[in-house]
Formats: C-alpha cells, structure tokens, sequence
C-alpha cells in the first residue's frame, strides 16, 4: 500500500513538474510566427507559378511554329483544291479528276480545321501566360505589402 502511495506521489510531482516547467509563448509571437508562415506560404506559390510560366512560355516558340505550319499547309491544300476544282470544271465528265477534286476538298477541309486548332491552342497557351503573370504580379504585391509591415 505504502509503495503504490508513494508511486502515486512521485506520478503527481512529475506532471506538477511538467506543467510548471512549460513554456509560456506570448500571443504577439504566435501571431509573428503566423505571418512568417503565410509569407513562406506566398513565397513558395509564386515560386511555384514562376517555375509553370517557364514551362508555359517554352512550349509558346513550338506552338508558335506548329500554328503557322498548320496554317501553310492549309494554305497549301486550299491551293491544291482550287487547281483541281478548276480543272474539273473544264471537264466535268471525268471521273477520276472529280474523286480528285472530291479528296482535295477533303484535305482542304482537315487542313483548315487543324490550322484553327492549332491558333486556338496558341491563343489558350497566350492567355494562360498573361493570366499566370499576372497572378504572379498579385502574390509578389501581397508578399511585399506582408513584409512591409
């Protein structure tokens, strides 16, 4: 019995002992903590951001040249057709220049529908730059009005 009083004693002065020992954090340091935390967060989003506009405006030369290649070569099938709807209008009778002129229309349609994809995902890539920027531009401002203060 004495032995369990006296460990039930020592349990009592070693939880005494913790609370008297902890450490008191003001609230002003928990609210400088808070704010350095929110700063590192903003921080690491812009880097985040930056490090996507990169990816982002590297693709932009490729897009670039994919919609100006789309656009020649739907020029180019466009050229093709008129030629073939020209010389099957001298002959109309020829079977072999219609089914010609029939798959040069086709061409022409795919080739002028891929030049509109690929100028729709150039001006897509083009908008995603500018909106990224300027969420960069907003976080930069955010972290410079947060460490001001």
């Amino acid at each position: 019995m004495k032995a369990q009083l006296s460990l039930i004693t020592l349990v009592v002065t070693i939880i005494m002992s913790f609370n008297a020992s902890a450490q008191v954090v003001s609230k002003d340091s928990i609210n400088a903590l808070k704010g350095q935390k929110e700063i590192i967060e903003i921080s690491k989003k812009i880097n985040e951001s930056k490090i996507e506009l990169a990816k982002l405006e590297n693709q932009l030369e490729e897009k670039i040249k994919e919609a100006e290649k789309a656009s020649t070569e739907a020029q180019s099938s466009a050229d093709y057709n008129q030629k073939v709807a020209n010389q099957l209008s001298n002959d109309a009778q020829d079977r072999k220049l219609s089914r010609r002129a029939s798959k040069a229309a086709s061409r022409a349609s795919r080739s002028a529908k891929s030049a509109r994809r690929a100028t729709d995902h150039l001006e897509n890539l083009k908008k995603n730059i500018d909106s990224l920027r300027e969420k960069i531009a907003q976080d930069e401002q955010k972290l410079a009005s947060m460490s001001g203060n």
